[in-house]
């Protein structure tokens, strides 16, 4: 587990990266650090609830088959919170069927993966996600600086 900041920040942006298996954590966060994104790792729901009400980061990675609190629990909880309903969640899931994808949409996930992840793919979508998420904080410093003006 990587050290505890105030904020995780990286030229590209960050990502926490949330799966039981270690070596899809190691590998993971492997492909994203030398793509240049920041990465924070969580081996499960709980951690990953923890670590986000100390740090923000700019999309969650997570995996949806996980012992005691899955994926679709963790999201549910995600998007309760005023603190991380903005933060996009992005599924990696062994099961791609509609019926794991309609959960997802129904709990607010912005993007999907399939396992085995294929890495061209995950640039994409963790890129667009990113790129959201600081447009979205963009937008709303802009709207509170007009507040104070108005």
């Amino acid at each position: 587990m990587k050290p505890l900041s105030e904020s995780v920040t990286a030229s590209l942006g960050s990502v926490l990266v949330v799966d039981d298996d270690e070596d899809s954590r190691r590998l993971l966060s492997h492909l994203l650090e030398r793509r240049g994104y920041s990465v924070v790792l969580a081996d499960g729901g709980p951690c990953a609830l923890e670590l986000l009400e100390e740090i923000e980061v700019d999309v969650v990675l997570l995996d949806v088959m996980m012992p005691g609190m899955d994926g679709f629990a963790v999201c549910r909880e995600l998007k309760r919170s005023p603190r991380t309903e903005n933060v996009p969640v992005i599924l990696l899931t062994a099961r791609d069927d509609m019926e794991t994808r309609a959960t997802g949409m129904n709990l607010g996930v912005s993007e999907f993966l399939a396992k085995p992840v294929n890495k061209d793919e995950l640039f994409l979508r963790i890129q667009t996600q990113v790129e959201a998420r600081q447009r979205g904080r963009q937008l709303d410093q802009a709207q509170r600086r007009a507040d104070r003006i108005c």
